[in-house]
């Protein structure tokens, strides 16, 4: 099991990009699918946004961020990124970077960690 710290998120304005990060300590994270996930204002649930395989090859995307992010990940940094561009103010949330046991990547029962989440604010 691998523990997660991300780092990144702040107040921008719509329009700009940002780049969260995850570090991953453990012995497991270059055998371990990573995602992000996000939970906005007033939202019960936490929504998947995007995912990558433990090679790194393969990436999966929620909809509406399809063709704006774009997850990676470092095996040797044990890091994986979220690059954010064209911010929307419906991208304002908490994004929490996710280890998973297995999939559906886009389930929160397939994840095995969270870590403590990263405030986004996007302005109008």
């Amino acid at each position: 099991q691998v523990t997660l710290e991300e780092s990144g998120g702040k107040l921008v304005q719509a329009g700009d990009s940002l780049r969260l990060s995850c570090a991953a300590s453990g012995n497991t994270f270059s055998n371990t699918d990573m995602g992000w996930f996000r939970q906005g204002p007033g939202k019960e649930d936490r929504e998947f946004v995007s995912a990558v395989d433990r090679s790194g090859e393969h990436t999966y995307y929620e909809k509406s961020v399809k063709g704006r992010f774009t997850i990676s990940r470092d095996n040797v940094e044990k890091t994986v990124y979220l690059q954010m561009n064209s911010l929307k103010p419906d991208d304002t949330a908490v994004y929490y970077c996710a280890s998973y046991y297995f999939r559906p990547y886009g389930e929160v029962h397939s994840v095995s960690s969270w870590g403590p989440g990263t405030q986004v604010t996007v302005s109008s």
